[in-house]
């Protein structure tokens, strides 16, 4: 299975997964999956489609929320109200895991759930540096 960082107790981020990493993914606790690569961003990635459906047959809630250089704002807002009412642990992965969770730190950093300190030093501990993007 991919490299899974976790950000926080109940979300964590990866890159690219395929569908034979789902049923590990529900093995590991995580609820829903949430799929922030655009179809055919790249020949060799696996759909959308069959994301979910192998999400499904392992048990995992699904969200594909695509991702396209800098969030929109529809897509800050899907990927939180989805992790703030999924019910457990969700993981969100995209090519490299840096749109997954720039996507999710916005939308903590939009709805107050967080500060601007915080999300940078959170993300710095998962390896990811997003001082310049939470501005």
């Amino acid at each position: 299975m991919a490299d899974i960082r976790q950000v926080t107790e109940d979300f964590a981020v990866a890159p690219q997964l395929q569908p034979g990493d789902m049923a590990e993914a529900a093995a590991r606790g995580f609820k829903l999956v949430i799929n922030n690569r655009p179809d055919h961003e790249a020949p060799d990635q696996p759909t959308s489609d069959a994301m979910e459906e192998a999400a499904k047959a392992a048990g995992l809630h699904y969200l594909h929320v695509p991702v396209s250089g800098s969030p929109v704002l529809t897509a800050v807002e899907a990927v939180h109200h989805a992790a703030k009412h999924a019910h457990g642990p969700v993981l969100a992965f995209c090519r490299s895991g840096t749109r997954s969770i720039i996507t999710w730190s916005l939308g903590q950093l939009e709805k107050g759930d967080r500060s601007r300190e915080d999300l940078i030093r959170i993300a710095h501990d998962a390896g990811y540096d997003l001082s310049s993007v939470l501005a």
